[in-house]
């Protein structure tokens, strides 16, 4: 793979900044592409593109505003409250066919830019139920995408099988742990680095990171 190119679905959080590291390390050249969907916190985006400018990544934006308009959610309304699923359902945080078009439109990117390798930091670990953040369904796209375009992508996705401190470890294996920590933004109430420490998401990333450093402590 040291001779290929690949393309990051990048967000500027904390999961696709480790895959950003995890790519750099293993193909000759990467590239990165953001999807502005109107998202809740335009800071998301900022924090994509000094990410990428920092690392020397060439930065792709695509206009995704469509997805804003079909699937109101919590991360596109402000005056949805952001909120675990009860009972079953799913977050408030769900965007209905967010991987789905944004892994779709990576790939006509990746076609064009001549990119074999897609990575996305999607995760069934600790993936708050979306369902395409699932294995089963990356794999299912990835040969759709290969038929539809007469192609041979590979979808990679390094975090599939990890927790969140198992994460924060492949951040720390990669170098790039207080990077991660104090240069993303994975609130959903949109303060970067440690965020709010009250939204799900915050819950989550502070949690796995005391248990990994916890962890290595111990060690």
């Amino acid at each position: 793979m040291k001779n290929d190119k690949a393309l990051v679905v990048f967000s500027g959080g904390q999961d696709s900044t480790t895959c950003l590291f995890w790519a750099k390390e293993r193909f000759a050249e990467v590239e990165a592409v953001t999807f502005n969907y109107n998202q809740r916190h335009k800071l998301e985006i900022e924090c994509a593109q000094q990410i990428a400018k920092e690392l020397g990544i060439r930065h792709h934006i695509l206009d995704m505003s469509l997805l804003n308009q079909l699937a109101p959610n919590a991360l596109t309304r402000d005056e949805i409250e952001v909120k675990d699923g009860e009972e079953g359902e799913l977050p408030s945080t769900f965007v209905p066919g967010r991987n789905l078009l944004f892994l779709s439109f990576a790939g006509v990117l990746a076609s064009q830019i001549n990119a074999k390798h897609i990575i996305t930091g999607v995760c069934e670990t600790d993936f708050s139920g979306y369902p395409d953040c699932r294995d089963i369904f990356i794999k299912s796209l990835n040969v759709t995408l290969n038929l539809s375009m007469d192609h041979q992508f590979v979808i990679h996705t390094p975090l599939m099988w990890l927790n969140k401190a198992e994460t924060w470890k492949l951040a720390d294996e990669l170098n790039a742990l207080d990077y991660v920590r104090e240069k993303t933004l994975t609130c959903y109430n949109g303060i970067p680095a440690d965020g709010c420490g009250e939204c799900p998401a915050c819950h989550l990333r502070k949690n796995g990171l005391e248990e990994y450093l916890k962890e290595k402590e111990e060690l």
